[in-house]
């Protein structure tokens, strides 16, 4: 049973999405403020993070960034918030996703279900495929699936799970180009809709953590108008 930890100021709201997801199957936890959520985050993470941006005492941003020192679980915005800046920032600080309310509660659950599909949380039978479990080695990148490691030029790199999958698309076929739209298709269930800032921005935050080991990071090429590409040193 996926456990989601769920932060939001507005009663009505976390209520109603901690009720529809119940009734899915999940185990909620649910937290009024960033403190008390961030308690219960040190104590024990979830399979996903539902978080809102305004919170009381430490907001939704602060909460993201102290997470993400320590943790690469999943984690959606879901925030009444519209300004396509606060969008923009969520996703370069490290957030997998960002949803406006009001919104769907079915669209809601399809979003947290392509985020633990893509981080292989809800324990399926199927056994995976060669390909998807061997280390993977291009250049001075090496990624191993089954511990989701990254490490360039032998440092460790910590990415999120839409930054792993990303990365991994890019890097399998080194000099082809992928489109936006294929990236897209890897990071996101065809029934949920992102647009291509969503994309960029997390294309964005993994060459600044890529950086942050190698300050010379170069390996993703941007082609503007058609996509990006990996090239193998």
């Amino acid at each position: 049973m996926p456990r989601i930890i769920l932060v939001d100021d507005d009663r009505s709201h976390m209520m109603s999405f901690s009720m529809m997801l119940e009734a899915e199957g999940f185990e909620v936890e649910c937290y009024g403020d960033g403190h008390s959520a961030w308690e219960a985050l040190s104590k024990s993470l979830p399979d996903i993070l539902l978080l809102e941006t305004k919170l009381p005492g430490l907001d939704g941003m602060d909460v993201l960034q102290r997470l993400r020192h320590v943790s690469t679980i999943p984690v959606m915005f879901c925030t009444t918030k519209d300004d396509e800046i606060d969008e923009v920032l969520g996703l370069r600080m490290g957030a997998d996703d960002y949803v406006k309310k009001p919104c769907s509660p079915r669209v809601l659950l399809e979003r947290i279900r392509a985020l633990l599909r893509r981080g292989e949380l809800l324990g399926e039978d199927q056994a995976p495929e060669e390909d998807d479990t061997s280390i993977m080695v291009r250049g001075h990148l090496s990624m191993d699936p089954m511990r989701h490691g990254v490490t360039w030029r032998g440092l460790a790199v910590a990415l999120t799970v839409t930054e792993f999958a990303l990365l991994k698309t890019l890097a399998v076929r080194p000099g082809f180009v992928k489109s936006r739209d294929q990236l897209m298709d890897v990071a996101y269930d065809d029934q949920v809709y992102v647009d291509d800032r969503t994309i960029d921005s997390h294309i964005k935050r993994l060459r600044k953590k890529m950086r942050r080991v190698d300050g010379n990071f170069d390996a993703i090429e941007t082609l503007y108008g058609i996509g990006y590409r990996y090239n193998e040193a």
